[in-house]
C-alpha cells in the first residue's frame, strides 16, 4: 500500500530539470535565476489538447467564473473534478448531462461507504482490520437525448459550439452546445445544474432543448445505481468490495417521481435517492412513462417540437443516508426533501443559492489586484472550500471533498490545520459542525488510545467514520500528531468565534483527552525535560522519531489548553474526573517539552537527530524520480535529510510564538533546501514562512503553486478529486503569508506586505462577531470594521482598535533582509509572473 497521498506525481510530475526557460502557471516564459527552475505547470499540462468539439479547450481567466470553451476528452476526469459540486452532505461530480462520454463518474453522500478488509503483509498487533472506501451511490445526473432516434453524444456529430462554467456567485455549472446530429439536424441544448447550499438533501437540473426546425425529441432521466467505474487502487479486497456495491432494497415509481434505495453490502449502511420531474414543451402529444426496477429508474418524455420551439424539463432530486434509519424512513426523509424542493421551484433554489452566496462573499471574498489568473484560482479555492463544509453537520471534510473517490474518501488532519483556519474566519459554523464531527467520534479515539496502550483519545490519521482504517503504521498508529491538531482547531475556532457554548458542551473535552494522551505517551527525562519518542511528524518521509518538534509544539499548546479550558469549566472538568494533581502534571509537561536545538548549525532539529542524518544528494537525483516514495525505498528516505512536505516550517506557522525571528530566518533557509513538496500541503505553508521572513517574490512562487495545484493539474492526479488543503491553502497564503495574520491566542495580529508583482490585496474575516476588511497598498494597510466591533489587534507589533466606521490606515514597514535560500535541484517553484506583465 502506498503511503502518500499525492502518489500520481510530484509538484511537477513531468518536470525535466533546468533549463533556458520556464513556464510558469499562466503560460508565462521567464528565464531562470540563481535557483534551479523546473516546468511545474505549464500550458501544455493545462489540458489545452485534443478536442471533439468546436473552439479551443482550456479554462478562460474571468474574475468570478471558472469556463472551459470545447470539449478535451482526454481531459474529461479532470474537468470533472473541476466542475464538482457540493454542499457538504451531498456531492455530484460534473459530468456531462448525457452521462457519457465521462471520465470518472461519481455522487458521493458524505460518511457513506463500504468496508473492506486492510491489506498486510504479516500482521502485527493493534494494526487496524477494517478499511473504509466512500462509494459511488445513485446517480441522478444522468438526462439522455435523443434527436430523430440519434442519441446526442459529443463524440459524433458535430458540436458547433460548447462550453461550461463553474459560477462562483450563483453556486451552479451551466452547460450550453449547439450540436449538429449526423443525419444534419440542429439543436441548442442549455442545462444549469445546482446542489442545494440551503436544502441539504436537495440538488437539481434544468435541461433546455431548443431547435430551428420540427424534429422529434425523446428525453431520458435516470437514476442509476452501480454504474461502472474503474478503481485505482492495488488492492483487489478494494476493488472486489467496490464493485456493485449496492444491494437494492426497493424500487417505486408513478406520475414523474421514482424511488430507489440500497444498502451497501459489507458496511450495512442505507441510502435512498429519488427523483422528480416538472416538463414543459411547445410541441403536441407529448408522451411520458416511468419505471423503476433494482438499479434503475427512468422517466421518458417524447414530444414532437415545432421550429423555434422549446423542451424544458426540471429535474429535482432527493438524497439520504443512514446507519440506523429503516428503508421507510429513507423513503419518507427523500420525499420529503423532494416536496420541499418542488414548493421552492427551480427559480426558487436558484434565488436561494444567490442570496446564500451573496452573504458568503460579503464575508470572505479576498481580492488579488495585479494578478487577474490568481484572483480567478483564489475564489476558485474559496468556493469549493466552502462547498466542501457548509452542509456537513456532523460530518467530516474529507481531504478531497466530495469532489473525487481519492485517498478512499477518508479525512485526515489536513482539515484541522488547514482548511478549517479558513472556515473559522468566513464560515465558523462549518468549522463548528467539523469539530463537532471530531467529538463525535471521541469514544473511538478512547479505544485506539486503550488498544494501543495509552491514556486518553488518539484520533486517527485516516477515516470516514471516525475509526482508524489506514494500513501503513508509521502514520495510522504512530501519528499521534493528529490528536494535537484536532486540539489545535478546537483551541483556534473558540478563539476566532468566543464561542462558549461549544467550549463547553464538546472542546473542553476533546482538550482534556488529547491532554491525557501526551502525559501517557510522553515522559520526564533525568534532567526534567519532557519527551514524546517515537512518533511520526506532518513530513511523510521520517518516521517514528524522537522528539518532533511539530509534535511537542503542538502537544505543549494542547496541555496548556487543556489547563485553561477546565479553569473556565470547572464543572466539565468535574465531570470528567480532572483533578488539581492532574492540570499540574499538564502544566508541568508543557514547561518541560524538549524542542530538539542543533547549537552548531544554530537550527532546530525537525526530529531529535535529524540534522546529524546524511544529507540526501539531489544533485544525483533525476527529476523524472519525484515523488521519491514511488521509486526509493522509506528505509532510505527515512535516514536522509530530506523532507517531503513542510514539517518544522509548518510548526512556525501555527507556533510562531515559540520561535525568534532570527530563529526562523534560519530554520526556513535549512529546511528550504531540503524539502521536495512530494506533498500538495506543502507550498502554500512554505509561502506563509517565505513572506515572514522577507522572501517575497520566492513566497509569491509558492503561493501560485498551491492555488494552481487543482486547475493546472500540478500533482497529475486531480482526476481523482480536488485538493482540499491545498485550495485551503491559496487563502492562508495570501492571509497569512502577505497578511501576515496571526493568531497565537492572545488576539489577532497583522503584517501586512506585498510582493512584486501584486498591486494590492484585500479579504475579509469575521473575528468574534466582528467584520473585518483589510486592505493592503503598496506602503500601506487600512483596517475596517464593516459590522460587529469595536475589534483589537495590532499591525506590525504596534496595537490597534478598530471601530465601525472609522478605519485605521498605518504604513507598511520594509520587509527584514531574507537570508539566502535555495531549494533542492530541480524543486524550486516555477517563477510566477502575472499573464500580461
Amino acid at each position: 500500500m502506498v503511503f502518500d497521498r499525492d502518489a500520481g506525481g510530484g509538484p511537477g510530475g513531468t518536470a525535466d530539470g533546468p533549463s533556458e526557460a520556464a513556464t510558469a502557471p499562466g503560460g508565462t516564459t521567464t528565464t531562470p535565476d540563481d535557483r534551479a527552475v523546473d516546468d511545474l505547470g505549464s500550458s501544455s499540462d493545462d489540458g489545452e489538447l485534443g478536442g471533439g468539439a468546436a473552439g479551443s479547450p482550456g479554462w478562460e481567466v474571468l474574475p468570478w467564473l471558472l469556463r472551459w470553451r470545447g470539449l478535451a476528452v482526454d481531459q474529461l476526469r479532470r474537468t470533472e473534478s473541476v466542475f464538482a459540486l457540493s454542499n457538504g452532505h451531498l456531492g455530484m461530480r460534473g459530468t456531462l448531462d448525457e452521462g457519457e462520454p465521462r471520465g470518472l463518474p461519481g455522487t458521493y453522500l458524505n460518511g457513506f461507504y463500504e468496508a473492506h478488509a486492510l491489506p498486510y503483509g504479516e500482521s502485527g498487533y493493534g494494526y487496524p482490520e477494517d478499511g473504509q472506501t466512500v462509494v459511488n451511490v445513485t446517480d441522478g445526473k444522468v438526462i439522455r437525448l435523443l434527436v430523430e432516434d440519434e442519441p446526442l453524444d459529443m463524440r459524433y456529430g458535430k458540436a458547433h459550439e460548447h462550453e461550461r462554467e463553474l459560477d462562483f456567485r450563483s453556486g451552479t455549472l451551466r452547460r450550453r452546445t449547439v450540436w449538429e446530429s449526423p443525419t444534419g439536424r440542429r439543436i441548442t441544448v442549455r442545462s444549469e445544474r445546482l446542489v442545494s447550499l440551503t436544502q441539504r438533501a436537495v440538488a437539481a437540473i434544468l435541461y433546455e432543448v431548443e431547435t430551428d426546425e420540427r424534429v422529434q425529441l425523446v428525453v431520458q432521466s435516470d437514476l442509476l445505481a452501480n454504474e461502472p467505474v474503474e478503481h485505482d487502487s492495488d488492492d483487489p479486497r478494494v476493488a472486489a468490495a467496490l464493485e456493485d456495491p449496492l444491494v437494492a432494497d426497493f424500487a417505486h415509481a408513478s406520475e414523474q417521481r421514482a424511488i430507489l434505495a440500497h444498502h451497501a453490502r459489507n458496511s450495512e449502511l442505507r441510502m435512498a435517492a429519488a427523483m422528480d420531474h416538472e416538463l414543459e414543451t411547445g410541441g403536441d402529444g407529448v408522451r411520458t412513462e416511468i419505471s423503476a426496477d433494482g438499479d434503475l429508474a427512468r422517466f421518458t418524455a417524447a414530444v414532437d417540437v415545432p421550429a423555434g420551439g422549446k423542451l424544458r424539463l426540471v429535474k429535482y432530486l432527493g438524497y439520504g443516508w443512514s446507519a440506523q434509519r429503516s428503508v421507510p424512513a429513507l423513503r419518507a426523509q427523500v420525499e420529503a426533501a423532494l416536496a420541499g424542493a418542488r414548493q421552492t421551484g427551480w427559480e426558487g433554489l436558484l434565488a436561494e443559492q444567490r442570496r446564500f452566496l451573496d452573504e458568503f462573499w460579503a464575508a470572505a471574498d479576498v481580492e488579488v489586484r495585479g494578478d487577474d489568473e490568481l484572483q480567478q484560482a483564489v475564489r476558485f479555492a474559496l468556493f469549493h472550500v466552502m462547498q466542501a463544509a457548509v452542509r456537513g453537520e456532523t460530518r467530516a471534510i474529507p481531504g478531497k471533498g466530495l469532489t473525487g473517490p481519492g485517498y478512499d474518501g477518508h479525512a485526515f488532519w489536513d482539515t484541522e490545520m488547514f482548511v478549517l483556519p479558513v472556515l473559522a474566519c468566513t464560515v465558523p459554523e462549518a468549522a463548528r459542525d467539523a469539530l463537532r464531527w471530531r467529538h463525535s467520534t471521541l469514544d473511538k479515539a478512547r479505544e485506539r488510545a486503550r488498544v494501543l496502550g495509552q491514556g486518553g483519545a488518539a484520533f486517527p490519521w485516516r477515516s470516514i467514520n471516525g475509526a482508524e482504517c489506514s494500513a501503513y503504521w508509521p502514520a495510522g498508529t504512530a501519528a499521534f500528531h493528529v490528536s494535537g491538531d484536532v486540539a489545535h482547531a478546537v483551541a483556534q475556532y473558540v478563539d476566532m468565534t468566543g464561542d462558549v457554548a461549544f467550549e463547553r458542551e464538546h472542546g473542553t473535552e476533546i482538550l482534556v483527552e488529547t491532554a491525557r494522551l501526551w502525559t501517557s505517551l510522553g515522559h520526564h527525562d533525568q534532567h526534567g525535560g519532557f519527551r514524546v519518542d517515537g512518533v511520526t511528524g506532518p513530513d511523510e518521509y521520517s518516521a517514528v522519531m524522537d522528539n518532533n518538534t511539530y509534535t511537542n509544539l503542538i502537544a505543549q499548546e494542547n496541555l496548556r489548553n487543556a489547563v485553561a479550558a477546565c479553569e473556565r469549566h470547572p464543572e466539565v472538568a468535574e465531570r470528567l474526573d480532572v483533578t488539581d494533581e492532574e492540570t499540574a502534571a499538564w502544566r508541568k509537561a508543557a514547561d518541560g517539552m524538549l524542542l530538539p536545538f542543533d547549537d552548531l548549525l544554530g537550527v532546530h532539529e525537525q526530529a531529535e537527530g535529524f540534522t546529524s542524518h546524511a544529507a540526501w544528494d539531489f544533485d544525483r537525483t533525476d527529476p523524472d524520480e519525484y515523488p521519491l516514495m514511488l521509486n526509493y525505498p522509506y528505509f532510505d528516505l527515512y535516514r536522509k535529510q530530506v523532507v517531503k512536505q513542510a514539517d518544522l516550517v509548518l510548526a512556525m506557522h501555527v507556533r510562531g510564538d515559540a520561535f525568534t525571528p532570527e530563529q526562523k530566518a534560519r530554520n526556513f533557509a535549512y529546511y528550504d533546501a531540503r524539502t521536495v513538496r512530494d506533498s500538495s500541503l506543502s507550498a502554500g505553508t512554505q509561502a506563509v514562512l517565505a513572506a515572514e521572513v522577507g522572501a517575497l517574490r520566492l513566497a509569491y512562487d509558492y503561493l501560485s503553486e498551491a492555488a494552481f495545484t487543482d486547475l493546472h493539474d500540478l500533482h497529475k492526479n486531480v482526476h481523482n478529486g480536488l485538493h482540499m488543503a491545498s485550495l485551503a491553502g491559496a487563502w492562508t497564503g495570501l492571509v497569512a503569508g502577505f497578511g501576515g495574520m496571526r493568531n497565537h491566542g492572545d488576539g489577532l495580529s497583522f503584517a501586512p506586505r506585498l510582493p512584486p508583482g501584486l498591486t494590492g490585496l484585500a479579504f475579509r474575516l469575521t473575528y468574534r462577531g466582528a467584520l473585518l476588511s483589510v486592505e493592503v497598498e503598496p506602503g500601506r494597510a487600512t483596517y475596517r470594521v464593516l459590522s460587529g466591533g469595536p475589534l483589537r489587534a495590532s499591525h506590525h507589533g504596534e496595537r490597534i482598535t478598530v471601530e465601525k466606521g472609522e478605519p485605521v490606515t498605518l504604513s507598511i514597514p520594509d520587509p527584514p533582509k531574507p537570508p539566502e535560500i535555495r531549494q533542492p535541484r530541480h524543486r524550486a517553484p516555477v517563477r510566477r509572473t502575472p499573464p500580461g506583465s
